[in-house]
């Protein structure tokens, strides 16, 4: 007899939210900012993100449902991944509630911005980098829309560096596990790739 339990997806008792962001761990925030065309601010959390290519460098993010982020994206062409990190960690759970569209979440949770270089949408002033993106391409799938963006810029803090690479001792990132889990910065180790 089997150790494990199947969940069939065609089971109206399975979850395959809950289990894939259970599972699919842990996720690295995008903590993304936008404008809507008529110049309101938005700023929430996405875990669904990763790196598409690095030349031309593209990073991508998913939108579950239409959210205001993805309508500002799609009416702006712009947006920006601020990285979540540690002492930012309750500002980055508020910003995940429910906000109407026409409330600027950094500015009603105080929530400190400045301008960006290459896009219209302001960087996390605290975040300890940020990537300013352009709009790619969205690809719509099922429930969720992937949304790709042309990196544009990088705007690192001095202080993250070490001989010009950011490290994960000053990113102190965060990201999601399952339920109300999150996942603080990890254990760091070295391991050479084989040759």
């Amino acid at each position: 007899m089997s150790d494990r339990v199947l969940l069939d997806v065609d089971d109206a008792e399975v979850h395959p939210y809950r289990l894939l962001t259970a599972l699919v761990v842990p996720r690295p925030i995008a903590w993304i900012s936008t404008v809507s065309a008529a110049g309101v601010g938005n700023l929430a959390p996405h875990s669904f993100f990763t790196v598409v290519s690095a030349s031309p460098p593209m990073v991508q993010f998913t939108s579950v449902g239409a959210k205001d982020t993805l309508r500002n994206v799609q009416e702006t062409g712009e947006f920006v991944v601020n990285v979540a990190d540690l002492p930012e960690v309750d500002h980055v759970n508020a910003s995940s509630a429910r906000f109407a569209p026409e409330v600027d979440e950094a500015e009603q949770l105080g929530i400190a911005m400045e301008p960006s270089y290459r896009v219209r949408p302001p960087r996390v002033a605290e975040s300890p980098a940020a990537i300013e993106c352009r709009l790619h391409r969205t690809l719509p799938i099922g429930d969720s829309t992937i949304v790709i963006g042309e990196v544009r810029c990088f705007a690192v803090r001095r202080d993250v560096l070490l001989d010009g690479h950011p490290t994960m001792a000053r990113l102190q990132p965060l990201s999601r596990l399952g339920r109300d889990e999150w996942g603080l910065p990890p254990e760091v180790v070295h391991l050479t790739r084989p040759r």
